[in-house]
């Protein structure tokens, strides 16, 4: 596992000014979940908060719990799918037609559920996420999502990525190859020391 340091800044401290406030932008907050104990131990704060440039905090819960349903990880917290939301919260900063996709996209999920995307069951969630697999809205969830939600600290802690090797002194022989842990070690006939360590 790795020991790197995590800045969680974005996530853990927002900084929120009245004005900014007043100007409509939302902040998602939660709370990590007692079993994400990966995440617990590298972040400073049980509770995190994100706050929103751009996109109020009813698009953002919406994006978050569609981006939840395209990619379902009953145990990963929503602190990371949240990465995934500031992604697209600056994108929609800086683009009105990015941010008009994604108000009209999450417009569309709410019609789709009978007015409470949130509310509605799963499986319903889930009909709704298929139908829109084609369209500009989930191509541009689902493609900020591949990168944001699984290339960051978090998300390595959590599925037990080691990190970058080369960052590590290289390779994984000695660092993360041969660790099972739902195997018994074999022989050291069967799998003998690489290198004569």
């Amino acid at each position: 596992m790795s020991e790197q340091s995590v800045v969680l800044g974005a996530l853990a401290a927002p900084r929120v000014t009245r004005r900014a406030f007043l100007k409509g932008s939302g902040i998602l907050v939660g709370t990590l979940w007692a079993s994400s104990s990966a995440l617990l131990a590298l972040a400073p704060s049980p509770a995190w908060a994100l706050e929103l440039k751009s996109l109020d905090q009813a698009t953002g819960e919406a994006l978050l719990g569609f981006c939840r349903r395209i990619f379902p990880h009953d145990k990963l917290d929503d602190a990371v799918y949240a990465l995934v939301v500031k992604e697209l919260d600056q994108a929609a900063a800086k683009s009105a037609d990015t941010r008009k996709l994604l108000t009209e996209g999450v417009a569309a999920l709410n019609k789709a559920a009978g007015g409470n995307w949130a509310g509605a069951p799963l499986a319903k969630k889930d009909a709704i996420v298929a139908g829109l697999a084609t369209t500009p809205f989930f191509l541009k969830v689902h493609g900020t999502a591949v990168v944001a939600l699984y290339n960051n600290e978090l998300a390595f802690a959590h599925f037990g990525y080691e990190g970058n090797a080369f960052q590590q002194g290289g390779g994984y022989l000695l660092r993360g190859f041969n660790d099972l842990k739902w195997l018994p070690n074999p022989s050291a006939q069967a799998s003998p020391a690489p290198f004569g360590a």
